[in-house]
């Protein structure tokens, strides 16, 4: 039954995170997903210092606020003049370190260290369960997820034509009325939520490949945004699957296992796929080059 926990709980997180990713790649802000999930490491410690406890809710809450407050910081350099890049990187170091400055002063007091939020640990998902009127009602981590989960199910499935606008061509969607602003906000304030919800489950340094590998895949494989989210979904829980069996096969990191799978999957769709496969493409010039002759 621990296994059925855990492996639930992985895949719900590569498939939450895959979801979203692929607005991230669509939209070439893969990094600010980064940029969000190293910066609110702030804002979860100082909700679990002022709530005091680990429950879900505070810490949504205070992750919400920090992850829009990058975005903001983000925009607001790079309209400044500063590139991009550079801003995404000044903007997560600098809030990163001061999450890190917190966990080290506070560690002593609280039930929260540095191994915790960086890297989780999926394998004590199912003891850690939440009790309601007296009842378990299951790992609390997969309620969490699957709770944002569902919720960003609901919000694409609300403003699916929205969302796909700005992703593809954000001008046009301005230019017919939609308010691009908010919806990017709306966007970075789920992978915030969603990102916070997996913290216990796989970390923050993890949690980046989840958000980006999943899609990048999806991305090889389909030129169609509803079928590369369905793709992208499907890859995380098969990662979620064979990384889980991998990972017991050889007594390693199940998070790390699940993320590896997930790789070794682009990889193979960056070979083998039909269109942008690059044994696929080299195929393809072979036969042009034998027409030719």
């Amino acid at each position: 039954m621990n296994s059925f926990w855990i492996i639930l709980t992985g895949s719900l997180v590569a498939a939450s995170c895959g979801f979203l990713g692929c607005f991230l790649i669509l939209r070439r802000m893969a990094m600010l997903g980064d940029a969000i999930s190293h910066a609110i490491l702030p804002g979860i410690v100082l909700a679990f210092l002022f709530s005091g406890s680990r429950e879900i809710l505070p810490m949504l809450m205070g992750a919400a606020i920090i992850g829009l407050i990058t975005v903001f910081i983000v925009q607001m350099l790079h309209q400044s003049g500063v590139k991009s890049d550079a801003a995404i990187g000044v903007t997560f170091t600098a809030l990163f370190s001061v999450g890190v400055v917190l966990v080290s002063m506070y560690t002593q007091q609280v039930d929260l260290d540095l191994d915790c939020v960086l890297y989780g640990e999926i394998a004590y998902v199912p003891w850690d369960t939440w009790q309601f009127g007296g009842m378990d009602m299951g790992p609390r981590a997969l309620w969490g997820v699957g709770g944002v989960f569902l919720f960003s199910l609901l919000i694409i499935g609300l403003f699916f034509k929205q969302f796909k606008l700005c992703a593809f061509d954000p001008a046009l969607a301005a230019a017919i009325g939609i308010p691009v602003v908010l919806f990017h906000y709306l966007l970075m304030t789920l992978v915030s939520l969603t990102t916070v919800a997996a913290f216990e489950s796989v970390g923050a340094i993890l949690v980046v490949a989840m958000l980006v590998v999943p899609s990048a895949t999806a991305y090889l494989l389909t030129d169609r945004l509803h079928i590369m989210l369905f793709i992208s979904m499907a890859v995380g829980v098969l990662s979620a699957i064979i990384g889980y069996f991998f990972a017991s096969w050889l007594d390693s990191s199940i998070a790390g296992a699940m993320t590896a799978v997930a790789g070794l999957l682009f990889f193979m769709a960056f070979l083998f796929s039909p269109r942008h496969g690059l044994i696929s493409k080299m195929v393809a010039r072979r036969k042009i080059h034998i027409g030719e002759a």
